[in-house]
C-alpha cells in the first residue's frame, strides 16, 4: 500500500520503496532535504549508480540511509567525512556525497569537516542544521541559538552558536551556501552547483525539528518554524552591511564562496605519478 501511495511522486525512482513511508517525525525537515537532493540529481541527469552517499548517526543521517536508492555507507558517529574521504580517494570517478546533521558533522565530527574543507577534497556535504541533538533527547548543540531551551539548557542556552558556513568558507572550501527548508528552489540550485564543483562543497540547510526544538521554544507546529525561518532570514549581501548586533538570532542565507583551488584527490594522484617517474617505476612496480 505504501508503494502505491508514493508511486505518484515522480522522484520515487530515487527512493528505496521498502523503506517508505519514512520513519522521520511528522514535520521534520529531513523529507524536504531528501526531496531537494533527488530533484537536483534529476535535473542534472546524474545516474544514482555513479554516486556514493555517506552518512553518520542521527536523524538527518537517515536521509541517505535507508531512503536513497544508491550505494550508501552508514558510518559511526561523527566520522562520515572521514569515510567519504576514503571512498573518494579509492573511487575518484564517483561523486561522493555526505548527508548528515549538525551534531554529527559540525560537533562530534567537526574536526573532519574543517580539514576536509582545508584539503579541498572533492566531496559534497549537505549538512542539515536543526540546532539540536534530535535523536538522543534534545540536548544543546554547538549550533543551538543563544537563549534557546533544550533538555540540557532548560533555563536558556548561554553559548553563541557555531557559524558553520562562515567557518568552512574560511577553511578553504570551493563552494559554500546556506539556505533553509523554506527556500526550496534556492536549495535545489545550490545542491546542483555543489555537485558540479571540483573540490569541497558544503550546503548547510537550516531545518525544522518541531518535536525536540520547536515544542521547547514555543513553535510546536512545523509551519511555525518555517515562518520563523522566513521572518529571520537575511540575504548575504544585506547582512554584510549590518552590524553584528543586528544579525544576532538571524539566518544569513546565500552563497558564501565559489572559487577554484587545487583538489586533494587530483593532487595525490599527481604526486604518485611524479614519484613513479622520479624513480623509474612502471605500473607493475607501483603496484
Amino acid at each position: 500500500m505504501a508503494i502505491k501511495i508514493y508511486s505518484k511522486y515522480d522522484k520515487v525512482k530515487y527512493l528505496r520503496k521498502e523503506a517508505l513511508p519514512t520513519a522521520l517525525c511528522p514535520g521534520c525537515g529531513g523529507g524536504t532535504v531528501l526531496n531537494a537532493f533527488a530533484n537536483a540529481l534529476d535535473e542534472l541527469g546524474i545516474d544514482p549508480r555513479d554516486i556514493v552517499v555517506v552518512s553518520g548517526i542521527g536523524c538527518s543521517a537517515w536521509i541517505a540511509s535507508p531512503y536513497f536508492l544508491a550505494d550508501t555507507l552508514h558510518t559511526t558517529h561523527g566520522r562520515a567525512i572521514a569515510f567519504a574521504t576514503g571512498v573518494k580517494v579509492g573511487l575518484p570517478d564517483k561523486k561522493v556525497v555526505v548527508i548528515s546533521g549538525d551534531g554529527d558533522l559540525a560537533s562530534i565530527g567537526g574536526n573532519h569537516l574543517l580539514h576536509a574543507a582545508r584539503r579541498n577534497i572533492d566531496i559534497t556535504v549537505i549538512l542539515v542544521n536543526n540546532f539540536i541533538y534530535g535523536m538522543t533527547g534534545g540536548q544543546v548543540a554547538p549550533t543551538t541559538p543563544f537563549g534557546a531551551i533544550t533538555t540540557t539548557s532548560p533555563y536558556r542556552n548561554i553559548e553563541h552558536p557555531l557559524q558553520i558556513s562562515e567557518t568552512i568558507a574560511a577553511a578553504g572550501a570551493s563552494y559554500v551556501a546556506r539556505w533553509t527548508t523554506a527556500h526550496v528552489y534556492q536549495l535545489i540550485s545550490s545542491i546542483k552547483k555543489a555537485l558540479n564543483v571540483k573540490g569541497f562543497s558544503l550546503v548547510e540547510v537550516i531545518s525544522q525539528c518541531p518535536v525536540q526544538f520547536g515544542r521547547r521554544n514555543k513553535m510546536k507546529e512545523p509551519a511555525e518554524m518555517l515562518r520563523w525561518f522566513l521572518k529571520n532570514s537575511v540575504p548575504l549581501a544585506k547582512a554584510k552591511k549590518m552590524p553584528p548586533e543586528e544579525l544576532e538570532g538571524k539566518f544569513v542565507i546565500g552563497e558564501f564562496v565559489t572559487r577554484e583551488r587545487p583538489e586533494f584527490t587530483e593532487e595525490i594522484n599527481k604526486l604518485i605519478e611524479e614519484v613513479a617517474e622520479r624513480y623509474g617505476l612502471g605500473d607493475e612496480d607501483a603496484d
